[in-house]
């Protein structure tokens, strides 16, 4: 059987077992962590160039922007939005 994906938005997916968290933009350590996978390669901008509405963590350090609110992905993740819409 095949990897679940997890529609972050604009077409991209993301393996939704290798998720470790999904959190909102705005607090500082969030910040951080986005300028430290940026520095170290590992940020994945899926935004499309909208607002970054979420930020999805991965375990192999990986971050993920996507312009999906983060209660919209967790919905998500628990089965129930697939969002094909």
């Amino acid at each position: 059987m095949g990897a679940v994906l997890l529609n972050v938005g604009f077409g991209n997916v993301v393996a939704a077992d290798r998720v470790v968290a999904v959190v909102t933009p705005g607090s500082a350590p969030v910040k951080r962590l986005k300028d430290h996978a940026r520095d170290t390669g590992k940020l994945v901008d899926a935004t499309q160039g909208r607002r970054t509405r979420a930020v999805i963590v991965t375990d192999s350090d990986h971050v993920v922007l996507s312009a999906v609110a983060a209660e919209t992905i967790t919905q998500r993740l628990e089965g129930r939005d697939n969002g094909d819409a």
